[in-house]
């Protein structure tokens, strides 16, 4: 699937990546690593300082609503033109504004940080700016972090969500039929086990998956690009593992954990999915390898790498062009 790299781009997000990786902290992804490991033992001081870190809530982007529907959920609504931009506003009004020219997409976007870390603030700017520019609703579920809530508590919030969505989707101006669901990195992991999980289940099929470099195999794949970018490219290879380890606790090989796990008759009944991948990235291989086996299956399949990017790009800010590259990819995908 290499046709599907973005070349042309690829000298802009490399240059965009370097600065970023530049500007990080030494040894941050080491001292995640020791944080997650001392709270999997029973002290969850340095996680929770880490995860207050990285779940501030960005501004709004002119074009957009927030609309928060529970405490764990925010709904991203477009805006009508001529209506001020405020952090909250009443579903029925956002509803209106949004139902204007007919039901919209609604995707439900779980956020990344390896089943650890991360919350609807994470992900809030790729959200409110999908929702800005792609004329879609867009549904941010918080779930339940591990090591303190291991696989299935965070995948069961998440089916929850996607429940909550479906029934209330017409009230917000969107339509049962056009639920979607996505998310980045662990994120999209629990997307793609949401809709096998509802297939195993006898649920209807969601529309289709937006999914951001995904984790599809919840353990070190070997592959060339875990070993060529497992340190210094965003994601190290070994906190990707203590990730797992602390979700998973041993059960990497269940198919609602590791997708790529499943068998071809569970994959098979996948829905249209679009797959952005990081050039530079561990994560790399296992995402192409996957969304290669899915087209073999006869699932409709986009895939497209950002060459040159690195991880984190849809939800820490520093590679503005893919991370805009991100937006636009979903706001066609869900489009269509």
């Amino acid at each position: 699937m290499r046709p599907d790299v973005c070349a042309a781009g690829e000298e802009v997000f490399r240059r965009e990546a370097d600065a970023f990786l530049a500007s990080l902290p030494a040894g941050w992804q080491e001292r995640w690593r020791r944080a997650v490991r001392q709270a999997a033992a029973g002290d969850g001081r340095a996680l929770a300082e880490v995860r207050r870190s990285r779940n501030g809530m960005p501004p709004l982007p002119e074009g957009v609503r927030a609309v928060r529907i529970a405490p764990r959920m925010m709904l991203y609504v477009p805006a009508a033109p001529s209506a001020s931009v405020t952090s909250v506003v009443p579903v029925s009004s956002a509803a209106h504004a949004a139902s204007a020219s007919g039901p919209l997409p609604l995707l439900v976007y779980f956020h990344g940080g390896g089943w650890v870390l991360g919350g609807i603030g994470s992900c809030a700017r790729f959200c409110a700016e999908l929702a800005a520019a792609g004329h879609v609703l867009v549904l941010a579920a918080d779930y339940r972090l591990a090591p303190e809530h291991p696989f299935p508590q965070g995948l069961d919030d998440c089916m929850r969500a996607v429940e909550t969505a479906l029934r209330r989707a017409s009230e917000w101006g969107g339509s049962p039929e056009r639920v979607s669901v996505g998310g980045d990195s662990s994120g999209g992991n629990l997307a793609l086990a949401v809709a096998l999980r509802r297939r195993a289940e006898g649920l209807p099929p969601l529309r289709s998956l937006v999914l951001f470099y995904p984790v599809v195999t919840a353990r070190a794949d070997g592959s060339a690009s875990w070993k060529r970018y497992g340190q210094g490219a965003a994601l190290d290879g070994t906190l990707m593992e203590t990730f797992s380890l602390a979700y998973a606790s041993g059960r990497e090989e269940l198919p609602l954990v590791s997708p790529a796990a499943a068998s071809d008759a569970e994959l098979a009944g996948l829905p249209p999915l679009l797959l952005v991948a990081a050039g530079r990235d561990i994560l790399r291989d296992q995402g192409e390898a996957f969304a290669e086996r899915l087209l073999r299956l006869g699932v409709a399949v986009r895939r497209e790498e950002l060459a040159g990017a690195v991880h984190l790009f849809v939800t820490v800010p520093g590679q503005e062009r893919a991370f805009r590259r991100a937006v636009a990819l979903a706001r066609e995908f869900l489009a269509g």
